[in-house]
C-alpha cells in the first residue's frame, strides 16, 4: 500500500470539522442561552468594554459556521457531495469564520494599545 498524501489532508479535514463544529455551536449556545459573554470579539485574549453589544453577532457567526459545517459532514456522509464540493465548502466556512471573528474583534476594541494622552 502507497502513502498518499492528498488523502491524507482529505480525512484531516474531514475529521477536523468535528470538533470545529461542536466549539462553534458551543460558542453559540454559551451566548444564547447562558449568556456567557466571556468569549465575545476577543482580542488579544481580552474582550471589549460592552461584549453584550457584540454577542449577537458572534453568536450569528458561530451559529452559521457550525450549520454548515454539520450540514457538510452529513452530506459527506450520505455521498450527496462530491470531493471538490465539500473541500471547497468547508474549506470557505473555516476562513470566512475566523476572518468574521476577526474583523468583530477588531471592531469592538477599537481603541486597543492605544496610548492615551
Amino acid at each position: 500500500m502507497i502513502f498518499d498524501v492528498s488523502v491524507a489532508i482529505t480525512w484531516i479535514l474531514y475529521l477536523a470539522l468535528f470538533p470545529m463544529a461542536f466549539f462553534w455551536w458551543r460558542r453559540a449556545y454559551r451566548i444564547l442561552v447562558k449568556r456567557d459573554f466571556s468569549e465575545v470579539a476577543l482580542r488579544r485574549g481580552e474582550s471589549p468594554p460592552n461584549p453584550e453589544k457584540f454577542a449577537p453577532y458572534e453568536m450569528v457567526i458561530n451559529m452559521i459556521a457550525g450549520t454548515i459545517a454539520v450540514g457538510v459532514i452529513v452530506f459527506v456522509a450520505m455521498g450527496r457531495l462530491d470531493y471538490d464540493s465539500w473541500t471547497a465548502l468547508a474549506g470557505s466556512t473555516i476562513w470566512c469564520k475566523f476572518f468574521a471573528s476577526f474583523v468583530l474583534g477588531r471592531h469592538a476594541n477599537p481603541n486597543f494599545g492605544k496610548k492615551k494622552i
